[in-house]
């Protein structure tokens, strides 16, 4: 059991007998009462996030999350396909909202963590940063450069990301996830 201060940020808990992610914490205290620590939570089945506020009588459960790493294979129609990574006939497929936004980024054959709670999976951490190959990239232009111009580009995924003007095609760039932003050329 957790004090109502250490439900932190990428804590996973109990509420509602729900699992549920700690995105955001702030512990203060208002004037002369007890300190509260305002948290914003993601339920980790459902994706619904809600702010709840811990007192310091509160007692927190942690949520037993296991990992298991899983290979994605391909995706079909809007379906995604993985594979057990010692078991490649042992196939199942996830719907792109329990994947999240890092859906757009998986490339065949990576190796991502399912987190399982209860024996059934209830999402992917997929890696913060990915590098991936630009496919389809428009030539620079000159002009309005001044405050760091940016383009589109196409990556192997298919997905469009803005990166800066220098980027050409076949270069590999590093990718945020969490954010889908362009990070750095590799």
């Amino acid at each position: 059991m957790l004090s109502y201060n250490e439900a932190t940020v990428h804590k996973y808990i109990i509420y509602e007998n729900e699992p549920w992610e700690v995105i955001d914490s702030h512990v203060f205290r208002k004037q002369q009462r007890k300190p509260v620590n305002a948290t914003k939570l993601r339920n980790l089945i459902t994706g619904r996030v809600t702010e709840v506020s811990f007192h310091v009588s509160d007692k927190i459960e942690e949520a037993d999350i296991d990992k298991k790493e899983v290979k994605y294979l391909y995706t079909n129609k809007g379906e995604y396909w993985f594979s057990e990574t010692n078991d490649p006939s042992n196939r199942f497929q996830l719907p792109e909202e329990m994947i999240g936004s890092g859906a757009k980024f998986l490339k065949p054959n990576i190796t991502v963590d399912a987190m399982i709670f209860n024996d059934k999976i209830i999402g992917l951490k997929v890696p913060i940063k990915m590098e991936l190959k630009v496919v389809e990239a428009h030539e620079a232009t000159r002009g309005n450069t001044a405050q760091g111009a940016t383009k589109a580009v196409k990556l192997e995924t298919g997905a469009e990301i803005q990166v800066p003007m220098f980027i050409k095609e076949g270069d590999v760039v590093r990718i945020n996830t969490e954010t889908g932003l362009y990070t750095d050329r590799v």
